[in-house]
């Protein structure tokens, strides 16, 4: 008797264990979106309050001595 209780306990611990890897996969594919939104405005403001975008090169002033 004692062996069905324990396979029964088993049973019930791997669906729990199953549910659990789902809801975390979800959380991170969730994190992962909102990391990439997070990032894209991220560029997105930076371009626009510093005025410099992708790889233009800042011109340095060399004063003559």
């Amino acid at each position: 008797m004692g062996a069905v209780v324990s396979c029964i306990a088993s049973i019930f611990h791997a669906i729990g264990a199953c549910l659990m890897g789902i809801v975390n996969t979800i959380g991170a594919v969730c994190k992962a979106i909102i990391d990439g939104i997070v990032t894209l405005f991220d560029v997105i403001i930076s371009c626009l309050t510093c005025g410099s975008c992708g790889g233009r090169r800042r011109r340095t002033r060399r004063s003559r001595v």
